[in-house]
């Protein structure tokens, strides 16, 4: 069977025909995706979330976990750009939810300064997403029903002196929180 080139397409859709770009897309010195084993039976399923040696983090070895957290994010809900300046985050997601994450280098000193990403997590995996402090992070609840997002810090919250730096949720555009469509 012959090959089909662009002269096969009828012109009325030619125009808008394209190849994706699968290149690498620019990363955030530092932040890591760490992926998580998921076991499948017929039953259900098992992950195994933060394995830890000696009281570390097996991938990240240079974080102590002060503090375990949930937040539930209804339907379409955007939690807008926040960082720190003293704490990191490790972020977890079951696969079985998805969500998107925005991450936006702010750190002045850092090679990937201005750099900004987006990550999917759930979505039939399982891994870890680690943030360092001075990267601003946000999501977007893109599942359709309603998720909850388990992050381990670094530090305990003190709601008298929190280490929460906000920023408009669009700093980046509001159209940074859609998914791309393809």
């Amino acid at each position: 069977m012959k090959a089909l080139t662009l002269d096969d397409i009828d012109e009325k859709n030619r125009g808008k025909v394209y190849i994706q770009d699968y290149s690498a897309k620019p990363t955030i010195d530092g932040v890591k995706i760490i992926p998580i084993r998921n076991f499948v039976g017929e039953d259900g399923d098992f992950s195994e979330i933060i394995r830890m040696s000696d009281g570390k983090i097996e991938g990240i070895e240079d974080m102590k976990v002060a503090q375990v957290n949930r937040s539930r994010l209804l339907p379409n809900a955007v939690k807008g750009w926040h960082m720190h300046f003293e704490q990191e985050d490790i972020f977890y997601l079951p696969p079985s939810d998805s969500l998107l994450v925005g991450l936006w280098d702010l750190r002045k000193s850092a090679g990937s300064n201005g750099v900004s990403m987006k990550i999917t997590l759930g979505a039939g995996q399982s891994s870890l997403l680690f943030i360092p402090r001075g990267v601003a992070h946000g999501m977007v609840n893109i599942s359709g029903a309603p998720i909850d997002l388990f992050y381990f810090v670094s530090a305990q919250f003190d709601a008298k002196n929190p280490d929460e730096r906000r920023l408009p949720w669009d700093s980046l555009g509001a159209d940074f929180w859609t998914p791309q469509r393809d």
